[in-house]
């Protein structure tokens, strides 16, 4: 299947870089001793600078090699006034704590040390004291670790060698989750219209997401919309239902004029998030007897879906936190679909889960359907809903609930997302095989302390997002029964 992401005129935000500062050091009284140690270290400081930069989207502040403690505070200042989303510690060989606890400290940033020596092993035969302390970058990380526990420096390592795989690929997860921490501290997150009556476990605290995760949340009224949508011309109408067309299946039962507004909609909607530099939105809106303000509601799932597909994603239900975790699997690569529970199949030993209104195009298993309703359960209004289920293979949910005290948990659970039955009543639906009865399982989600809405995302991201919240100082639970 040709992803929807493909589509020429369906083009993906630029997201913003990940910020990784870079300090690499060794003790300087062993340059004089041995003339030849200090390039080679400096070889494989490059080395890394070289790899940090071929990540992917990563801008890597390098403040080169630091000998001792003075030129560590200043690479410190240097780091401090870059404002990175993560700070990597190169262990080249030994090196005092007195270089780098002034990095960690002023930084403000995550740290992570890396302690890679050149080669999987020494040449025992032939090594002299020179050539081994080019080795010896695992001899100062006890001595890092327990001066950052005694200064209340947070810190995380990974040792291997150069062209360690499994090193770089453990490298690479914490470089993905400091981006997802920038992504949330410098984020703004929009939330219009109001909660849906009686969600208890939806509601939230403004200034805790500030509080907690970073970033701004900018609430808006429907008439930030309304004035918008009441300026989008019938062309521009016409080009949105063009591109419509090429990114979902039409479905018969689609009324044209529902179709018309959802895309006239769609056009207002772009506009808003482009004006108040959204990264991410939450709605909704109850509206009476199908004034304006209704139909601005009803007809929100369509451009709703092809922002979140772009990396702009939109919940429904005022959902705030499930818009951000929306976020956070959309940054780490995994799509990201609004979603709750629908029902249990006891015969096939899979949980049935989905939702109406916004979805993650991208994920979808087919081409997304666009489905005409003449009623949106439990929702005021009628019109136009997207249908699908998300692609076959592993996947993960992740949630962030909120406890009596306020603060913020990360919850995720891996699963299968396996063949079947589905239903066609406009609704993302997929059936997901935990590997254990299915109602066993929707026990334990249940009182892991998630909402009732989630997201969605492609493949087994636990290892990713324990690290996403071990950097934004949230409590990570995952849930296997």
């Amino acid at each position: 299947m040709t992803s929807t992401l493909e589509t020429p005129s369906l083009t993906r935000i630029t997201a913003r870089p990940t910020k990784v500062g870079l300090v690499a050091g060794g003790l300087g009284a062993y340059w004089p001793q041995f003339p030849e140690l200090l390039p080679q270290l400096r070889r494989s400081a490059a080395r890394v600078s070289e790899r940090m930069r071929a990540l992917g989207d990563v801008e890597v502040v390098d403040v080169g090699f630091v000998s001792d403690a003075q030129e560590g505070a200043a690479g410190a200042e240097r780091l401090r006034v870059a404002g990175c989303d993560l700070i990597v510690g190169f262990l080249t060989t030994y090196m005092t704590a007195s270089m780098l606890v002034p990095v960690a400290q002023r930084s403000g940033a995550p740290v992570l040390l890396i302690n890679l020596q050149p080669t999987e092993r020494m040449d025992h035969a032939t090594f002299d004291t020179g050539a081994w302390l080019a080795y010896c970058g695992a001899c100062p990380l006890p001595e890092m670790a327990n001066a950052f526990r005694r200064a209340g420096v947070g810190f995380r390592s990974v040792s291997g060698h150069l062209e360690d795989e499994r090193a770089w690929a453990r490298i690479a997860r914490w470089v993905r989750a400091a981006g997802v921490r920038g992504a949330l501290r410098h984020g703004r997150h929009g939330l219009m219209g109001h909660l849906y009556p009686g969600m208890l476990d939806v509601s939230t605290d403004l200034t805790s997401v500030s509080a907690q995760l970073g970033g701004h949340v900018e609430v808006l009224e429907l008439d930030d919309l309304r004035v918008r949508v009441a300026r989008v011309t019938d062309r521009e109408v016409a080009e949105r239902m063009d591109l419509a067309r090429e990114v979902f299946e039409i479905d018969p039962s689609v009324v044209e004029e529902d179709f018309a507004w959802g895309a006239r909609v769609s056009v207002g909607l772009d506009r808003l998030v482009d004006e108040f530099a959204l990264d991410s939105l939450a709605y909704y809106h109850r509206g009476l007897e199908g004034e304006q303000h209704e139909r601005l509601g009803a007809g929100m799932i369509l451009g709703a879906s092809l922002l979140t597909a772009r990396g702009i994603p939109v919940a429904g239900e005022y959902e705030l936190r499930n818009s951000l975790a929306m976020l956070v699997m959309d940054r780490l690569g995994a799509g990201g679909s609004f979603t709750e529970l629908q029902a249990l199949d006891f015969t096939a030993g899979v949980v049935e889960m989905g939702h109406d209104g916004p979805a993650h195009l991208a994920i979808s298993a087919r081409r997304p359907l666009l489905r005409g309703l003449g009623v949106y359960h439990g929702k005021r209004g009628w019109g136009v809903s997207v249908e699908f289920d998300v692609r076959h293979g592993p996947v993960t949910l992740f949630g962030v609930g909120q406890e009596r005290d306020g603060r913020y948990v990360m919850v995720a659970a891996e699963g299968t997302v396996v063949d079947g039955p589905l239903l066609r009543i406009g609704n993302t639906t997929s059936r997901v095989d935990f590997g254990c009865d299915p109602g066993e399982w929707t026990d334990a989600w249940s009182a892991s302390g998630v909402d009732h809405h989630w997201a969605l995302g492609t493949g087994h991201r636990t290892a990713e997002l324990r690290a996403v919240a071990e950097l934004v100082g949230c409590e990570f639970r995952e849930v296997r029964p």
